[in-house]
């Protein structure tokens, strides 16, 4: 049982990292890092059957960050669509000045 949600972990967590990586739309790439977050709490709840339930607490924690995230990430993503009228990253600049 370990295994198969360690292994679910890690494929969750690769098919974030090649999202992150190759995607140009800001909302895909936010959605691609709520998927190794949650990649990450899978594997927290896993292994907290062995060591204790140090891992579930630290979901809690990691939970608290990705909503914090997704709340600011969003209104990021709302100013930058409002000031260039896309969400594309690849002519992004906006913080620049």
């Amino acid at each position: 049982m370990l295994a198969e949600a360690l292994t679910l972990s890690a494929v969750l967590f690769a098919i974030g990292v090649v999202g992150v990586l190759t995607r140009r739309n800001a909302i895909i790439v936010f959605m691609c890092v709520e998927l190794m977050l949650n990649a990450v709490n899978l594997s927290f709840v896993a292994l907290s059957r062995l060591y204790g339930a140090t891992g579930q607490v630290f979901v809690i924690f990691v939970m608290t960050v990705a909503a914090a995230e997704a709340a600011v990430g969003l209104a990021i993503i709302i100013a930058i669509f409002r000031h260039k009228q896309t969400v594309s990253l690849e002519n992004i600049n906006v913080l620049r000045g």
